[in-house]
């Protein structure tokens, strides 16, 4: 009794010690921030604690980009984890049940095989009609047997085969959420570095054209200091539906993190990815946003792009800072806008943080 007291004060002082850092730095109370609280004051993520003391002290505070970052890289993989241990466990518990059951079967066939070897021996040593009468019974006898020992597996081999399949399914599924961002439902960062990476790959193997969109969303802050989080969140549900319904086909979106998004286009050359991304961008600013609680009408949204085409001494990360630059000269220069790296705007060793 005495050790449940004590574990019970225990988790009580880490949720303590989580919330008052939720309101301490005025974070919202969503269980997504609590477990990261939570985690932070039990020490047992140290990579977790080491990232949050060293943004702390950089900046003072932690964004909602952070904040999810850090949950992504810390948290959120090891709940995935586990639940593929757990289907993995069925998987092996499920093959070893089949495994038996084929021990079972195989002893049986040899001794079916013994019965049938018997049998042909006291067949050649029957002398009268019941001598082989029984022998025809105990050969009957076992081959009956057999038979309900080779039903048996079939049917256990056929229950198996849909259980190992629905096991497969759910290992995919847990897969496919690995590579997606749960907001907005596009491709995550790690999808997104997956997917460049092979585009890239493809693209230098068959000389073909390729390009890439990096863009964020205008004045985002001022949406979640205006008007909370939750509105925030409506509008990056809002540009990844319009993603969603303009690009089509080969082409690859994703949320590259916090407001910033990504649309890689194979077999695209520098001119069709600027029309591309001037479509994205009008797309977005046909959309009037409005605050689901209230009704109210909160205005139009607006993007910036910036546009890179892959080099023949392109790698990944050459062609992501090329564009990335891009997209700061965009926003340098007014915002609202699509610059490709031809544009007089683009200025690549002259990059200045616009929020």
């Amino acid at each position: 009794m005495v050790g449940l007291l004590n574990e019970h004060e225990r988790t009580m002082a880490f949720a303590e010690v989580a919330l008052g850092q939720i309101r301490c730095l005025r974070q919202t109370a969503v269980p997504r921030n609590y477990e990261i609280w939570y985690t932070y004051a039990t020490g047992f993520n140290p990579g977790l604690n080491k990232i949050i003391n060293e943004t702390l002290a950089h900046s003072g505070k932690l964004s909602e980009s952070d904040l999810e970052q850090i949950y992504e890289t810390y948290l959120s993989q090891l709940r995935t984890t586990g639940r593929i241990d757990k289907v993995g466990a069925k998987v092996i518990s499920e093959i070893d049940d089949v495994m038996t059951l084929i021990n079972d079967a195989l002893g049986m066939t040899v001794k079916y095989d013994s019965s049938l070897e018997g049998a042909a021996k006291n067949l050649d040593g029957a002398v009268d009609r019941d001598q082989i009468k029984n022998v025809i019974d105990n050969l009957v006898k076992s081959t009956r047997e057999m038979q309900e020992t080779n039903k048996a597996l079939e049917t256990r081999l056929i229950v198996s085969k849909h259980e190992i399949s629905s096991l497969q399914q759910s290992l995919e599924a847990i897969r496919a959420e690995t590579l997606t961002d749960p907001l907005t439902s596009l491709g995550n960062r790690k999808f997104f570095d997956r997917a460049l990476s092979e585009a890239v790959q493809q693209a230098h193997l068959a000389g073909e054209p390729l390009s890439l969109l990096m863009f964020d969303i205008d004045h985002f802050k001022s949406f979640n200091d205006n008007y909370g989080h939750q509105t925030g969140d409506q509008v990056l549900r809002l540009v990844a539906m319009c993603l969603k319904q303009t690009i089509k086909g080969q082409d690859i979106t994703a949320r590259y993190g916090g407001e910033e998004f990504a649309v890689v286009l194979p077999n695209t050359a520098l001119r069709q990815a600027l029309t591309v991304a001037d479509h994205i961008r009008r797309a977005v600013m046909a959309k009037e946003l409005k605050k689901k609680s209230t009704g109210e009408i909160l205005g139009r949204i607006t993007i910036s792009v910036g546009v890179a085409m892959l080099q023949p001494e392109d790698d990944m990360d050459m062609l992501i800072e090329r564009a990335d630059a891009c997209l700061y000269a965009a926003k340098r220069n007014g915002r609202n806008r699509a610059i490709c790296e031809v544009d007089p705007e683009y200025m690549p060793n002259n990059r200045i943080h616009v929020a």
